[in-house]
C-alpha cells in the first residue's frame, strides 16, 4: 500500500484520471478537490453540503452527489460523520467544470419529492446517470432510499427502485445488463436486470425492491461505495471491518482486502492498464493506492 496524500477531511468518490491525477470529493471540507501524485491537494470548486460521489460525464465534467451535509464528530479514531447537519441545504446532483471549477445544480428533486442524500454514480454507455439517494439520518428517524436515472443535461431524472434501505455504492456490470447497489446498514450487495437504459425488470415478492440478492456479509460490516473490475467482479468498500470486499458476479466468491481504516469508504481503478486500486481511507483522512490482481472495468467517457 502506498500513501499518495493524507490530511483530507473524509475523502470518497475519487476518479483515476488520465494526466495522473486523482480528482475526489473531501465530504466535510465540502469541495471536490484534485491530489496530485506528489501528495498536492487543489481546490476544483468549493460545493458546499456535503460532495458524496463523482463521476465524469459524456462532457468531460464531473457529475456530482451531494448529500446536503452531515453533523461531524472528530475523536481519536479521527473524523467521521454521525447524522444531518443542523444546517442541511438539501439533497442535489451538480455539474462542475473541471477547468473553471464553476457548479452548477441539475436535480433537486423528482416526481415524488425532494432528493435527500445523493450518495453514488455512475455512467451507462448511452450518457445516463444512475445514482443513489441513502437518505439522511436524524436522531430518532430515517429516510427511506432509492436509485434514479438522469440525463446529463439536467432535462430529465426519475426514480427507478425504491424503496432501499440506505443505498450506497452503485455500478454496471461490463455488459451494462446488471446494475449493482450496495445498501450500507444491511450490509448486502443486490443486483437488478438492465432492460434498456434507465429501466430495470423487477422481480416479484419477496424481494423487498425488485432485485437479486448477489451477497451479504455476516457480523458487524457495512457496505459502503463500489467499483466493478474487468472480469465483472464488485468491489465493495466496506466499513468497521475496514477494506475492500470482492464479491463474484454469482455471488460464491467473497473475499476480503484488509485495510488500515475503520472506514474504508471508496475505491477506483487507474494506472498502467487500470491494474492500480486507488482507496479512499476517510476517518484517516487517506488516498492509497494498492497493486490490483485483476484490471479494473474501463468507465465509459473516462478511459475506454
Amino acid at each position: 500500500m502506498r500513501e499518495i496524500a493524507k490530511g483530507l477531511r473524509f475523502p470518497e468518490g475519487p476518479i483515476a484520471m488520465p494526466d495522473a491525477t486523482i480528482v475526489l470529493v473531501e465530504i466535510e471540507r465540502q469541495t471536490l478537490s484534485r491530489v496530485h501524485p506528489d501528495g498536492r491537494i487543489d481546490v476544483i470548486a468549493k460545493l458546499g453540503g456535503g460532495p458524496n460521489g463523482a463521476a465524469i460525464g459524456p462532457d468531460g465534467a464531473a457529475y456530482v452527489c451531494n448529500n446536503g451535509g452531515f453533523r461531524w464528530h472528530e475523536d481519536r479514531h479521527g473524523l467521521r460523520p454521525v447524522a444531518q447537519a443542523d444546517d442541511y441545504s438539501g439533497g442535489r446532483i451538480e455539474r462542475v467544470d473541471l477547468d473553471t471549477g464553476e457548479a452548477r445544480v441539475l436535480y433537486s428533486g423528482t416526481e415524488n419529492g425532494p432528493l435527500r442524500g445523493p450518495n453514488d454514480i455512475v455512467f451507462d454507455r448511452s450518457g445516463g446517470m444512475w445514482f443513489t439517494d441513502l437518505g439522511k439520518a436524524r436522531a430518532r428517524d430515517l429516510d427511506r432510499g432509492g436509485v434514479y436515472y438522469a440525463n446529463a443535461d439536467g432535462t430529465s431524472v426519475r426514480e427507478v427502485i425504491y424503496p432501499m434501505l440506505t443505498p450506497n455504492g452503485i455500478g454496471l456490470s461490463p455488459d451494462e445488463t446488471r446494475l449493482y447497489v450496495a445498501e450500507t446498514q444491511t450490509g448486502r450487495l443486490w443486483a437488478f436486470d438492465v432492460e434498456a437504459p434507465g429501466l430495470v425488470r423487477k422481480h416479484p415478492f419477496p424481494s423487498p425492491n425488485g432485485g437479486t440478492l448477489v451477497a451479504g456479509l455476516p457480523g458487524f460490516q457495512l457496505f459502503d461505495s463500489l467499483a466493478v473490475d474487468a472480469e465483472g467482479n464488485i468491489c465493495v468498500a466496506t466499513l468497521f471491518h475496514g477494506g475492500i470486499t470482492v464479491i463474484s458476479p454469482d455471488g460464491r466468491s467473497v473475499e476480503h482486502v484488509s485495510m488500515p481504516d475503520l472506514y474504508t469508504t471508496n475505491i477506483c481503478f487507474g494506472g498502467p492498464g487500470l491494474r492500480t486500486a486507488y482507496v479512499t481511507l476517510s476517518v484517516s483522512g487517506r488516498l492509497v493506492a494498492v497493486d490490483w490482481p485483476r484490471p479494473g472495468l474501463a468507465l465509459n467517457f473516462m478511459n475506454r
